[in-house]
C-alpha cells in the first residue's frame, strides 16, 4: 500500500516532482524488469512561481511542501505559500481545491470561501478525504472531495498541548500527518515534541512524548521523548513511523505508545557522507517518510534513502 501523506520540507521548489516522489514512496520501477525509475516534471515550472491552475507545465505552485496521493490516482499538494490546497489529476491537471492564493486565515468553508496558514503535511483516507496539518494556525483541517473545509481539531492561532475532543484541543505547530485504516489521523508537533492521535470523532490523545520536552528517550507514551517530529507515516499494522528531525532519526511509535528508534543515532548526523549498511546507520535531516509494504524511504538531506524489510 502506498503512503498516504509525503512530506518535502526540503524540497522548496516551485513544481511537483510527483513522479520521482511516488516511484520513491511505492517502490515502484524497482526490480521485477518493470520500467525504470525515472525524474519527470508533473507540473508546474521550476523557474517560476505562482497559483495558476492549468495542465502540466502551464501551473504555477509557490512553496508546495507536501503531497498525498488518493485510491484514483489523484495528487494533493500543500501549496504553503499560497495558502492553498492543489488537486492534481493523474493526466497533470491541476485545480485549487481548497483556499484562496495570497488570502491567509483559518475560515472553514467550500472551496475559495475557505482559508489555511502556511499548510504543510497532507494526508488522505479511503473515502477520499483530504487532511491537512494547517501549521500556523495550530489546527487539523479535513477537507471532503468536494471540498468542503471543517477544522477537524484544535482552534485557530490558539497554540497548546490540551488533550480533548475537536475545537477544545490544542496543538503546536504540526507538520506531519497520516491515516490509518480505521480512519485515525497522526499528527507529528515540532513544537510540543509529540505524536497525538485523532479519533474519527475528533478525539485528541498524545500518543508519545511529552509536551514541550526534548530528548531522545525510548520508552512507552509520555515517557518517551522526541527531538522534532516532522512528516510522519503509517503502516498497515498501525504503526506510525516519525521523521524525527531534531534528532537524525527514524523513530518508530507501536499502537500502544511504545517508541524505538529504528535508524540513525541521536545527536550524530552523516553530512553528505551516507553509507548504506547495517541499522542504525546515520542521516541527515529527515524530513519525510513513507511506507510500501516491508519498505520504509526516508527523504533526507542526502537524498531519499530505505529501509528494507521493516522489523
Amino acid at each position: 500500500m502506498c503512503a498516504t501523506g509525503v512530506s518535502v520540507r526540503g524540497i522548496r521548489g516551485f513544481c511537483v516532482f510527483a513522479f520521482a516522489l511516488f516511484l520513491a514512496a511505492c517502490g515502484g520501477g524497482g526490480g521485477g524488469g518493470g520500467p525504470v525509475p525515472s525524474l519527470g516534471l508533473f507540473a508546474g515550472d521550476m523557474g517560476s512561481n505562482g497559483d495558476a491552475d492549468g495542465v502540466g507545465a502551464a501551473a504555477r505552485f509557490n512553496g508546495p511542501l507536501a503531497v498525498a496521493t488518493d485510491s484514483a490516482g489523484n495528487v494533493y499538494v500543500a501549496d504553503t505559500l499560497n495558502f492553498t490546497i492543489r488537486k492534481v489529476t493523474p493526466a497533470g491537471e491541476v485545480t485549487t481545491l481548497a483556499g484562496t492564493a495570497g488570502v491567509f486565515g483559518g475560515t472553514d468553508g467550500t472551496g475559495a470561501a475557505a482559508s489555511f496558514n502556511f499548510p504543510n503535511g497532507v494526508a488522505t483516507d479511503s473515502t477520499g478525504n483530504v487532511y491537512v496539518a494547517d501549521t500556523n494556525n495550530h489546527t487539523i483541517r479535513k477537507i471532503t472531495p468536494t471540498g468542503v473545509v471543517i477544522t477537524l481539531a484544535g482552534t485557530a492561532l490558539s497554540a497548546g498541548s490540551t488533550d480533548a475532543t475537536g475545537a477544545a484541543a490544542r496543538f503546536a505547530f504540526p507538520i506531519g500527518v497520516a491515516t490509518d485504516s480505521a480512519g485515525n489521523v497522526y499528527v507529528g508537533e515540532w513544537d510540543n515534541r509529540t505524536i497525538r492521535k485523532i479519533t474519527p470523532a475528533g478525539v485528541v490523545t498524545t500518543l508519545a512524548g511529552t509536551a514541550g520536552t526534548f530528548g531522545s528517550t525510548d520508552a512507552t507514551g509520555p515517557a518517551a521523548r522526541f527531538g522534532g517530529p516532522a512528516g510522519i507515516a503509517t503502516d498497515s499494522a498501525g504503526n506510525v513511523y516519525v521523521a524525527d528531525d531534531g534528532n537524525n532519526t527514524i523513530r518508530k511509535v507501536t499502537p500502544a505508545g511504545a517508541v524505538s528508534t529504528l535508524a540513525g543515532v541521536a545527536g550524530q548526523a552523516s553530512f553528505g557522507t551516507f553509507a548504506p549498511g547495517a541499522l542504525p546507520g546515520l542521516l541527515n535531516s529527515p524530513a519525510a517518510v513513507a511506507v510500501s509494504g516491508t519498505s520504509l524511504y526516508i527523504v533526507c538531506s542526502e537524498g531519499v534513502a530505505a529501509v528494507q524489510n521493516l522489523p
